[in-house]
């Protein structure tokens, strides 16, 4: 907890740079680890999500586990962020359960992140249609890292069936492979490569995975940002237009936050 509290201590110093949510994350399982208490005690800190990690694989008991995290989340008000790797049966199995609580409790609908999700790869066509609609009605997020290799996530699918797709990185440093960078633009190159998204209008709407689903022009090519009352959160990048910043991923020369430049520079007048 003390780590915690340096954490926080550290944000507020900080808070009008940017904004950051806290997940509490049982790196080695929730029932595993014996963290029960200690999550509570996050959550009442205020931390704002209920972390998890494969029930199955790492819990050995996928219901047990699931119902566990999704009732700290339930008592304190909070939402939920999953990690889940599996790609076995279990994998899929806990994405169920996982609908079906959420469907089962109300107060979860719009809180409930499955991160990585890497069972959605095992399903059929139909059955990813299924399941993508019934995401999509419990108002469940997907966060991927865009993954490289055997592993073809099906977000365009997602996007489609209106399940809401954001993506990340594992770590910034990256403890898990020597890949990480934390750029956000060249997950999009990535999705764009991964998904031949080639041409000026899928490169376009690659981008939308590293803004929250936020374009400068809808599909139509209607300007749907920026708008008199949006949030004054936007980057700088030295590009003609969206479609060349996700292909040719350029330096970012400057960052406002609330209105304010946070990072970099906007050259002289």
């Amino acid at each position: 907890m003390k780590s915690l509290e340096h954490l926080q201590r550290a944000l507020e110093n900080h808070r009008d740079d940017f904004v950051c949510e806290i997940v509490a994350f049982p790196q080695h399982g929730l029932l595993h680890s014996k963290v029960d208490g200690l999550m509570r005690e996050a959550m009442q800190m205020g931390v704002h999500y209920v972390g998890g990690l494969d029930p199955t694989n790492v819990d050995g008991a996928m219901e047990k586990s699931l119902d566990a995290m999704f009732q700290i989340a339930l008592d304190t008000g909070k939402g939920v962020d999953i990690h889940l790797h599996e790609t076995s049966p279990a994998g899929m199995a806990a994405i169920n359960y996982m609908i079906e609580t959420t469907e089962k409790n109300p107060a979860l609908r719009g809180k409930v992140t499955i991160s990585h999700a890497f069972a959605l790869t095992t399903l059929a066509p139909e059955a990813l249609e299924e399941t993508a609609s019934r995401l999509a009605e419990n108002q469940m997020t997907i966060a991927s890292t865009v993954p490289l290799g055997a592993l073809m996530m099906p977000l365009p699918q997602l996007s489609k069936a209106g399940v809401f797709v954001m993506t990340g990185t594992d770590s910034v440093i990256d403890h898990w492979s020597p890949f990480g960078s934390g750029d956000m633009l060249e997950k999009a190159y990535f999705y764009a490569q991964l998904y031949r998204g080639s041409d000026e209008f899928h490169l376009s709407r690659a981008m939308a995975i590293a803004t929250g689903g936020v374009l400068p022009l809808d599909d139509e090519g209607n300007r749907a940002w920026p708008n008199v009352g949006d949030d004054a959160a936007f980057t700088l990048v030295g590009a003609s237009c969206s479609a060349e910043a996700v292909a040719r991923v350029p330096a970012r020369t400057a960052t406002f936050h609330q209105g304010r430049l946070v990072f970099g520079s906007i050259g002289k007048a």
